[in-house]
């Protein structure tokens, strides 16, 4: 029992311990993330946990060996997740993009790091709460809204200056609030068609789609209508 005791509290045994708990722990919020196809997820939360992990690790080894504080590589460690998050967002007009996932990452480093310092209890609560959070507040948030976006794509053989002007009337109708119009450039205009993109919001209550759409469809020169 002696030998059984004192592999398990050698630093070797716990730092694989650590490693493999951290990784799995970061890879359940990455799987939340892929189910929603964005930029980073399983692989990329599991190899940020498992790094978070191993750099406390090496804090943990350099303060035994060298006599290190093992504060200063982690603290290095959450500056630099920065840029990995920051590659997750992206602007899109007048929205914004990808800032749950780059808050993910973070959480995952923090999740890692507390792994590595041997808080196993904080690393696996937190692990749960946002796992919880990022797979039930969109239900949770879905009652609570009044507002709802429609995002829509369409086609227009010729007049479209005339058309979107008439477009924009029934907007106005159906108190559509009107946020962003993206055309082609001239370069990506086909022959016979050009495709407007109208992003608009609008209060759930008492909207009625099917007519809007009936509305625009009975437009002159409108060839399509299609929501993204």
């Amino acid at each position: 029992m002696d030998i059984i005791f004192t592999i398990f509290n050698s630093f070797w045994f716990q730092a694989i311990i650590k490693i493999i708990l951290g990784s799995v722990l970061a890879g359940i919020i990455g799987l939340e993330r892929s189910s929603w196809s964005k930029p980073a997820g399983f692989r990329t939360h599991s190899l940020v946990g498992m790094s978070a992990v191993l750099i406390m690790l090496c804090g943990e080894y350099m303060s035994r060996e060298y006599n290190i504080d093992p504060s200063r590589i982690p603290a290095q460690l959450l500056s630099g997740i920065g840029f990995i998050g920051a590659g997750t967002i992206l602007r899109d007009g007048f929205n914004v993009k990808g800032l749950t996932t780059a808050a993910g990452l973070l959480a995952v480093t923090c999740i890692g790091l507390s792994i590595g310092a041997g808080f196993y209890l904080g690393g696996i609560l937190t692990t749960l709460l946002a796992f919880i959070i990022l797979s039930y507040s969109y239900k949770v948030f879905e009652g609570l809204d009044h507002f709802n976006v429609i995002d829509l794509q369409i086609e227009i053989s010729k007049n479209t200056n005339e058309v979107v002007g008439q477009i924009e009337r029934i907007f106005n109708e159906y108190n559509i609030d009107i946020k962003q119009i993206k055309r082609p450039k001239k370069d990506e205009i086909e022959l016979n068609s050009e495709t407007v993109n109208i992003t608009g919001q609008y209060a759930k209550k008492g909207f009625k789609k099917n007519e809007l759409f009936s509305s625009i469809s009975a437009l002159p020169y409108v060839t399509g209508i299609l929501e993204e």
